[in-house]
């Protein structure tokens, strides 16, 4: 059993990604992708991947206790200098501490500032007529607004709290990857959080990802510290019913996915993790919240949801894609049948330039790291089946498995915002699979990273030669 991230893997990764840079730069030169972003790229990958060798190396005899705080406060500067950065960044090259065509993010902003004005002049009817029932979506600028009654509607603390969020975050990943795979497993997932790219880049937007994670990532932990303890009590469910409602108000589908997830681990779960005692009490939770949300406006928003998603809703909004100023003509092509079996790998990185395509650039490197560590994820499934473990593990799995499941029939199967979510297990499942992995496995990775490498330039192509410019 490997105990940390070897540099076999590192090097690579690394050098597959170069390949791929200089390949798809030479291949399409005249849509080649700025220098900035290939900087970006590169500091992103290589950052991830040999900063992940050398800190599971040097960290593996900490004591729990300083491990933690080791974790917490290098994540928590990591990502309070990103945050510094990307607001200087962002102001020189769009005149505003945005993102390129900011829309969410000044949306979420511009409503924040309105509920700050109304909790300051005691009108939060206002609010709530202003909801009009819907939950889904309203809690991120509602905490905002909170946020900027305290701060006087700062930007940049806000996007500090989303940095101690994040940083704590990956405590939870540690706590909750230990407790299903053992101590290696959980530092080694713990320091994959503390340096995913995906996790700090979005510190630094006014976008509600990183408070979603925070939250799914909380109440995966706490339920299935409730399931595996001795001492069940309901007032230990007290903190994951608040976590689940507070799910609700973010994204809906994050709701369904946890409820699902917690009734497929209180069915399925073997006797050792889950008695019969045990069992009748999240029984009784579950099905508790079930009542609760069935008839109510959240019961209508799920079947919204339900009704949104599907291959018909999918194709419908491919073919806008395709369809749209500036968009790509082969998005109609595109449907489950293409996403569901990369579901796991996908987004691939946007290596070329595309306009008004800034954001996916900057992030090229994040989604190259995501590509790799798929591997390792379906690994992880693999050896778990075979060993037929996964009633040791069914919380996690069902909750990933669903969350994805789900989104391969949306609309947003490409996109890595919504990928978001089911990443902090993917990178338990990944820290899993590569302390399992074995010299044949290593030749299978070396196929993986070609697979890779072909499934960048031929992403590009599309891209390219679905708006006309090859």
């Amino acid at each position: 059993m490997l105990s940390y991230f070897p540099k076999y893997i590192a090097n690579k990764a690394v050098t597959f990604y170069l390949v791929a840079l200089i390949l798809v730069s030479v291949l399409f030169f005249n849509n080649a992708m700025s220098l900035v972003w290939m900087v970006f790229g590169l500091v992103e990958v290589v950052a991830f991947f040999y900063v992940s060798n050398r800190l599971t190396r040097n960290w593996i005899n900490y004591s729990p206790r300083y491990f933690e705080k080791k974790v917490f406060f290098t994540a928590l500067v990591i990502r309070v200098v990103y945050v510094l950065f990307s607001y200087l960044f962002y102001t020189f090259m769009t005149g505003q501490p945005f993102e390129y065509g900011t829309a969410d993010s000044l949306k979420y902003h511009e409503q924040a500032l309105w509920i700050r004005e109304l909790l300051l002049g005691g009108d939060i009817q206002a609010f709530i007529d202003y909801m009009d029932g819907g939950y889904s979506d309203m809690g991120y600028p509602f905490s905002l607004g909170v946020q900027y009654v305290v701060t006087f509607g700062s930007i940049l603390v806000a996007r500090l709290v989303k940095a101690a969020l994040s940083a704590y975050m990956c405590l939870l990943i540690y706590r909750l990857a230990k407790r299903n795979f053992g101590e290696y497993v959980g530092r080694m997932a713990a320091v994959f959080a503390l340096v995913m790219p995906h996790f700090i880049y979005y510190c630094g937007l006014h976008l509600k990802e990183t408070e979603m994670i925070f939250l799914s990532v909380w109440f995966l932990e706490r339920m299935d510290f409730a399931i595996r303890t001795k001492h069940l009590s309901f007032k230990l469910l007290l903190l994951p019913v608040f976590l689940l409602v507070s799910l609700f108000f973010l994204r809906t589908v994050l709701g369904v996915t946890a409820i699902f997830a917690v009734g497929t681990a209180i069915l399925f779960s073997e006797a050792k993790v889950l008695n019969k005692h045990k069992r009748m009490i999240l029984l009784l939770w579950g099905t508790s919240a079930v009542l609760v949300f069935v008839g109510g406006s959240i019961s209508t928003e799920v079947e919204e949801v339900w009704q949104k998603s599907g291959r018909d809703a999918q194709k419908q909004n491919m073919e806008w894609r395709s369809q749209r100023e500036g968009g790509n003509q082969f998005a109609k092509y595109a449907d489950a049948a293409v996403f569901a079996p990369l579901i796991f790998t996908i987004p691939f990185p946007t290596m070329v330039h595309v306009d008004y395509q800034e954001n996916q650039m900057m992030v090229n490197g994040n989604n190259y790291v995501k590509n790799i560590l798929s591997f390792f994820v379906i690994l992880a499934f693999y050896l778990i089946i075979k060993r037929k473990l996964w009633r040791k593990h069914t919380l996690l799995i069902a909750y990933i498995l669903t969350y994805l499941g789900i989104l391969a029939f949306s609309s947003f199967a490409q996109s890595e915002r919504f990928h978001l979510p089911a990443l902090p297990i993917a990178l338990i499942f990944a820290a899993y699979g590569i302390s399992e992995m074995t010299n044949q496995h290593k030749k299978l990775f070396n196929y993986w990273t070609l697979f890779i490498l072909i499934a960048i330039i031929g992403w590009s192509w599309f891209k390219l030669a679905g708006r006309g410019l090859v």
